[in-house]
């Protein structure tokens, strides 16, 4: 039989453990059925170490394997389950770099401030590895993303206990946004009419030309955009809104995504801090600036920083930042106990993950006395900004959100090939004085042209024509396998939007749709049609853009199943293979955070079950292989027990965690394979490897539980030993036995 590989990405944080625990489950059961599973490190360590091979010994180095799998994405031959990644902030990336150097890894420190010309080559080195760099490299398809049916089903009889009242008496909660000069009001979009290269270039109000990026190749039928944030009229923002939240006595936050927009988002976060502690930073601005502190890695960047300090200076700067706090808003805080605020760090605000809270709770977050209270929500930008607005408003009118009862939001997502603003890291720019960026071609002709004044963030990206295409027909046949309606969430008064409108409308007649239900609407208006529906039990599918995408799929599953990690997304790359990502890694950290205190993992791998499935059902419609297709509807049926059953991970130490979650899975994979007459050698070997895990069942699940309660070492957060990872996560001699000797 022909082997046929399937690549298992090594990630970061939460999934990372559940992987040492799964893996092993996952092939032990696919021994000698020609289905193999290959690692391939693409954690933020991982990236780094691949990117510095010349200062490392030949043990210490590993591939790029992040190259290689974008290589693969191009091929039919990809088959890839793509676990969450740490889109890395500048502060999680020095956390990172400190940890491989205390293990005697040759890593440089990363330059915030780079002075010599070797520092910049460094901070251009380490951009690579820097916010969204994995998904844009391993996207080369459209996503399809939605919920199993069985978890769905789940969800509605076994509803979540998460959802918060919105008070009958009123909320004080809304969101607010910029009203004119952010990237929406500002973007200028076209169509190429032909493949051309570019150069970006910076034209001051004195003449004076300064290259921003040399060459840019583009292909015939892509969109191209451009689109300023003015930094002035942002400052002005932030500072009505710290106005506003004081008047109403309400939280101030701010949700932002520094994670995967990487170059503009920091910067953003950093004015909200500088705005903030205005009076304190701008008294002590000479001092700050000789320390290198750094507003936009969060007024805990700057804290730290007083350390370099006389203790008396520190002492004198630190009282002043407090102060500050008695003549503002109160702050959303990320944990109240530990005093961490939503302005401590840029990558603690990832609005996809925070604003589903916000709904969740009632329209509130938690205040530094650990009680949830209103919040204004300041999400400065209109792309997106509107749609929070309008869920926001309609749960305070209509009440809050039933998962017993709701429908279903899926999505189809245009993301392939680098699409929109996750791609616009390498062209996004800081004005350097006032003038205009200009995108030209090479006889001098301007394809587009922004004003921008001195701090100005300017961002450009691109949307290729293919993957446009491919999106249309995954929506019509989306739509044709559901019978939901299909809305394309697109705004006509937006640059970007009304381009790919035109697309819309051209590719569609391409495509039958009799019968099916297709609209085109604005995301205020899309939003409030989609949660007409919701309420009444009816489901929809989101056709939208890759940042919506990334938005959605986080907001609704959270309403409706607890989490985004039990999503199931499927990517049919353009080139014939298949990408599988196992859900949203948003609450990784803290549930990172609880193994180390207390030895519990709180990770729910049903994301990585889910997406098993039909990655295995690609394995065998590739090959031919029966095995691998009864692999796969064994798996399927073991997970809906899985979940009929309950042994999801509880929240609590001493009860079920991800490693007794994935026991019952593989019991109920052997029962399911054990059950199963259309192969005899695998039924003949899980009949032996079903009635083993039974038997021992309370014997397993009392190693497992023996293993909680204490703190535990796995020699690193960001650079686990392996291992002592392994060692906490398979702490059952029992279970390790049966799996092992499979």
């Amino acid at each position: 039989m022909t082997d046929y590989k399937i690549i298992w990405t090594k990630i970061d944080e939460a999934p990372a453990l559940a992987t040492y625990c799964l893996l092993p489950i996952v092939n032990a059961f696919a021994k000698g059925t020609g289905v193999e599973f290959e690692t391939k490190d693409i954690s933020l360590t991982g990236r780094i170490i691949a990117n510095f091979p010349e200062r490392l010994t030949y043990e210490q180095k590993i591939p790029d394997y992040l190259e290689e799998l974008g290589r693969l994405a191009k091929t039919p031959e990809a088959n890839i389950i793509k676990l969450p990644n740490i889109s890395a902030s500048v502060p999680q990336l020095q956390a990172a770099i400190k940890e491989l150097q205390n293990r005697g890894y040759d890593i440089p420190d990363y330059p915030e401030e780079p002075k010599t010309e070797e520092e910049k080559e460094l901070q251009k080195r380490f951009a690579k590895v820097l916010g969204s760099a994995v998904n844009p490299v391993l996207r080369e398809g459209n996503s399809d993303r939605r919920p199993a049916a069985a978890v769905k089903e789940f969800a509605k009889k076994h509803p979540h206990k998460m959802m918060k009242p919105w008070p009958e008496s009123g909320s004080k909660a809304r969101v607010a946004h910029m009203t004119e000069k952010d990237f929406y009001g500002s973007e200028k979009s076209t169509t190429l009419t032909e493949a051309c290269d570019v150069k970006f270039e910076f034209v001051g109000k004195d003449g004076k030309t300064e290259i921003l990026k040399e060459k840019l190749p583009l292909m015939k039928d892509e969109v191209l955009d451009s689109a300023v944030m003015n930094v002035a009229a942002l400052r002005k923002f932030y500072a009505e809104q710290i106005e506003e939240a004081k008047k109403d006595d309400v939280l101030l936050s701010l949700h932002l995504k520094a994670t995967m927009m990487k170059v503009s988002d920091p910067v953003m976060f950093g004015h909200a801090v500088s705005v903030y502690f205005k009076e304190a930073l701008e008294k002590h601005a000479d001092t700050l600036k000789e320390i290198g502190a750094n507003v936009n890695s969060g007024i805990a960047d700057v804290l730290e920083k007083l350390e370099k300090l006389p203790e008396d200076k520190r002492k004198e700067i630190e009282t002043d930042i407090n102060k500050v706090y008695e003549s503002r808003p109160a702050l959303a805080m990320v944990d109240s106990r530990k005093g961490i605020t939503n302005l401590h760090r840029p990558n603690d605000i990832i609005v996809d993950a925070s604003m589903p809270n916000v709904v969740r709770d009632g329209g509130k977050m938690w205040n530094k006395n650990d009680e949830l209270q209103d919040t204004l929500a300041m999400v400065p930008d209109r792309c997106y900004a509107t749609m929070y607005r309008e869920i926001i408003e309609d749960a305070k009118k209509n009440g809050q959100f039933d998962p017993a009862t709701m429908g279903n939001v899926s999505n189809v997502g245009l993301m392939a090939k680098k699409a929109e603003e996750y791609g616009s890291h390498d062209k996004t720019f800081i004005a350097p004085d006032e003038g205009k960026v200009r995108i030209i071609k090479a006889d001098g002709e301007v394809v587009l042209e922004q004003a921008v004044e001195k701090g100005d963030i300017f961002r450009a990206c691109q949307t290729k024509d293919d993957a446009i295409k491919d999106w249309v027909k995954l929506a019509v046949n989306r739509a044709k396998a559901s019978g939901s309606p299909a809305v394309f969430w697109l705004d006509e008064n937006r640059g970007h939007d009304a381009e790919i409108i035109n697309k819309v409308n051209q590719y569609l007649p391409a495509h039958n749709t009799t019968g099916l239900e297709i609209k085109i609407l604005a995301p205020v208006e899309a939003m409030r049609y989609t949660l007409e529906r919701v309420r009444k039990g009816l489901d929809t599918i989101s056709v939208t853009g890759n940042v919506l995408r990334d938005y959605l799929t986080d907001l609704f599953p959270i309403l409706e199943l607890g989490t985004s990690a039990r999503m199931l997304s499927i990517v049919p790359l353009l080139n014939g293979g298949g990408l599988f990502e196992t859900g949203a890694g948003g609450s990784a950290p803290k549930h990172v955070q609880q193994f180390l205190k207390e030895g519990h993992l709180r990770w729910d791998s049903l994301g990585e079950y889910c997406a098993l499935v039909p990655s295995l059902e690609l394995a065998a419609e590739r090959t031919g292989n029966p095995k691998a297709k009864i692999l796969a509807e064994a798996l399927d049926k073991a997970v809906g027990k899985y979940l009929e059953n309950q042994k999801t991970p509880s929240r609590k130490v001493n009860e079920i965690d991800n490693r007794g979650s994935s026991f019952y899975l593989s019991m109920y994979w052997a029962e399911e394979l054990a059950a199963q007459d259309k192969n005899e050698e695998l039924k003949n070997r899980f009949v032996k490897v079903a009635k083993e895990l039974k038997e021992n069942e309370e014997k397993i699940n009392k190693e497992l539980l023996a293993a909680q309660g204490n703190p535990v070492d796995i020699g690193g957060y960001y650079f686990p030993d392996d291992n002592l990872a392994e060692k906490q996560m398979r702490p059952s001699e029992t279970f390790n036995k049966i799996i092992d000797t499979i």
